[in-house]
C-alpha cells in the first residue's frame, strides 16, 4: 500500500529512515496516512519521498536508505486530518490538526533514525525510536 517514489535500497553500512504512525485514540496502527519527506537547507525545502503507511502503521520501504542517507536538516509532514476523515473520526472544520511536521535532523549516515508519530485527532508525540 506504500506510495514509494524515491529513497534508494539499504547499503552495506545499514543507515536508513523509517516511520511507524499509531493512532492512540483508536488504539491501532494509522493505515492509509500520507507522508512527506522534504531535506531542509538554506535555499529552502526540497521534497525527497512520499510514502503512505500500510495496515501496521508502516511505510513499505525505508524513506531513506544508502546512498541517499545524509547528514543534515530533515522534514516528515504527517497527514493526519486526512486519516482520521477517513476512519470517520469526529473532526472539528478546520480540524485541530491537519498536517504534522516534525524536523529532525541526521547526524549519522550509517545509523537507523526511526521517528514514530503517536497521534490523536487533538494531540501527537514523537521521539528518536530504534
Amino acid at each position: 500500500m506504500g506510495a514509494k517514489t524515491s529513497g534508494g535500497s539499504p547499503s552495506s553500512k545499514g543507515g536508513k529512515l523509517t516511520t511507524h504512525v499509531l493512532d492512540t485514540a483508536g488504539g491501532q496502527p494509522a493505515a492509509g496516512v500520507r507522508i512527506e519527506l522534504f531535506h531542509l537547507s538554506a535555499g529552502g525545502r526540497e521534497k525527497l519521498d512520499e510514502a503512505v503507511t500500510n495496515a501496521d502503521g508502516r511505510c513499505a520501504a525505508p524513506l531513506l536508505a544508502g546512498e541517499a542517507m545524509r547528514p543534515g536538516a530533515y522534514e516528515l509532514v504527517f497527514h493526519v486530518a486526512d486519516y482520521f476523515r477517513s476512519t470517520q473520526a469526529a473532526l472539528t472544520e478546520p480540524a485541530f490538526l491537519d498536517q504534522v511536521p516534525i524536523r529532525f535532523g541526521i547526524a549519522e549516515a550509517g545509523a537507523h533514525y526511526h521517528v514514530p508519530l503517536l497521534i490523536s485527532p487533538y494531540g501527537y508525540s514523537t521521539y528518536r525510536g530504534s
